[in-house]
């Protein structure tokens, strides 16, 4: 779940890289008693994500700034609708304004995104997943706009589970054995998931016993069917790989479990939010 420390962390690092040494426009033309009034506006329908990094965004540089917030992480709005109000210092909000709409813009543009991809495959029981292809250190607050779209997480790091990918096969002279050793020194809760990128991978993988997901990479819908039938229940299985909107619901189709989809941080487009602002 996220976090507020992590919330904080990421956002006086934007606030810093933002103003380091202030911000010469707000304290060089607006009055410092000046205060504003301002409402975080929708320019497009979407889902939220980010309500509570938003109002962090408004109150780290002056505490007495209030925002309030008219819709919660998860809840869809239409254009024009109003999202948020802010009351506080001028300069406050002037400063903010730019880091708070950066972060919850990305965050609702992977949250819009990713609800469209779960309507996709409604009914059909699979999860759709994120991916590791998360911006540098925004990867909570990523993968919490993704669960705010009805999405799923994969593993949040390296060090949550094992999941052995095309290249660690490619140095493994005994896949079956490498993995039964895996599953000896950890401990009985970690997760053990297999990416194959061929059929004839799969039996090697299902021999070991110990795996709990087997991840179809790049297959064709035929060879995806043909997997499922193969894997017969023995392990979950997740389909990867230039996943699109276009192709999403066949694959759900096939009866894999998962369709982990990249698309849904590494190439998402931010949701076009603006904040009002009424300076008196």
């Amino acid at each position: 779940m996220l976090e507020r420390r992590q919330i904080q962390r990421v956002v006086d690092l934007a606030l810093d890289e933002d103003a380091p040494f202030g911000d010469l426009t707000s304290q060089t033309l607006v009055p410092a008693d000046a205060i504003a009034r301002a409402a975080l506006v929708a320019r497009e329908p979407g889902v939220l994500a980010g309500a509570e990094v938003f109002e962090i965004a408004m109150t780290t540089l002056d505490a007495s700034v209030e925002v309030r917030m008219h819709l919660a992480d998860g809840d869809s709005f239409v254009a024009g609708m109003v999202l948020a109000e802010v009351v506080g210092s001028a300069r406050a909000v002037l400063q903010a304004e730019r880091v708070a709409l950066n972060l919850v813009q990305r965050m609702s543009g992977i949250a819009t995104l990713t609800r469209t991809y779960v309507d996709a495959v409604a009914g059909t029981g699979v999860r759709i997943a994120d991916t590791r292809k998360t911006t540098p250190g925004l990867r909570a607050l990523e993968r919490h706009a993704v669960r705010c779209g009805g999405g799923h997480n994969h593993r949040f790091s390296l060090s949550d589970a094992v999941m052995a990918k095309d290249n660690h096969l490619a140095v493994i002279p005994d896949v079956t054995a490498a993995l039964r050793q895996a599953a000896d020194q950890l401990p009985h809760t970690t997760h053990i998931e297999v990416e194959v990128d061929r059929l004839d991978q799969i039996d090697a993988v299902l021999e070991s016993g110990v795996v709990g997901t087997i991840m179809l990479d790049n297959f064709s819908l035929d060879d995806t069917r043909a997997g499922v039938v193969k894997i017969d229940g023995r392990a979950l299985v997740d389909a990867s790989g230039g996943i699109t909107l276009d192709t999403v619901a066949d694959i759900a189709r096939t009866g894999v479990d998962v369709i982990s989809v990249g698309a849904l941080t590494h190439s998402v487009r931010a949701l076009d939010l603006g904040l009002d602002i009424d300076v008196s």
